[in-house]
């Protein structure tokens, strides 16, 4: 059960970047269950979304049922161009860029780059609280190779936690603990902390 990727928009429409100034992936405040048909308004567009989800049991009538649900409720990522931002502004569903105070701010490339692969992977993946301690470690020998977060536990399951700092948001996936290896530079600060090995499995 795995997340999936709105497909990339390659053909951009004419003047959507200035010259010599690439585009940035920017967080999108959408108004609630619009972030499918706002992602897909946008892509209309021209513009490269991202909106990536995850399989949610939900009560439907009498019954359960198994649908897709947006791994950052109330929020989809674009690419695009910061000084031409009217055409995302006014598409339906759009609430505003997300920034600091009336300032939009594009998210961490890297972070984007961390959730784009684990959508690609295909695993298992469902929101997760925002942490911003423990053991920062990357996954080694399996489709998600080369990915960084932080490891936590529980109930025997190791889960890599992804964040997306600017949103405050964290996406799990679990993941094969011998598939893990600490990062040098954040086990020295564990060893430090006697604190921060409090979240760790």
């Amino acid at each position: 059960m795995g997340a999936k990727l709105s497909p990339d928009i390659q053909n951009l429409p004419i003047g959507s970047e200035l010259a010599g100034e690439p585009r940035s992936w920017f967080a999108l405040q959408v108004r609630t269950r619009w972030e499918s048909a706002t992602s897909a308004l946008l892509q209309g567009k021209g513009f490269e979304t991202l909106l990536p989800t995850y399989k949610s049991k939900r009560r439907w009538s009498d019954r359960y049922k198994i649908v897709d649900a947006p791994l950052f409720s109330g929020y989809v990522f674009c690419r695009f161009d910061l000084h031409s931002r009217l055409p995302v502004l006014i598409t339906p569903g759009v609430i505003s860029v997300v920034g600091i105070g009336k300032t939009p701010v594009a998210v961490e490339s890297t972070e984007i780059a961390a959730i784009q692969k684990l959508v690609q992977s295909g695993a298992s993946s469902h929101p997760w609280p925002y942490i911003e301690i423990g053991e920062r470690v990357r996954v080694e020998g399996d489709v998600l190779d080369g990915l960084e977060g932080v490891l936590t536990g529980s109930r025997g399951h190791e889960r890599v936690v992804i964040s997306v700092t600017l949103l405050r948001r964290s996406v799990a996936v679990e993941i094969d603990r011998a598939r893990i290896r600490p990062l040098a530079s954040s086990r020295d600060a564990v060893g430090a902390s006697p604190d921060l090995g409090k979240v760790l499995a």
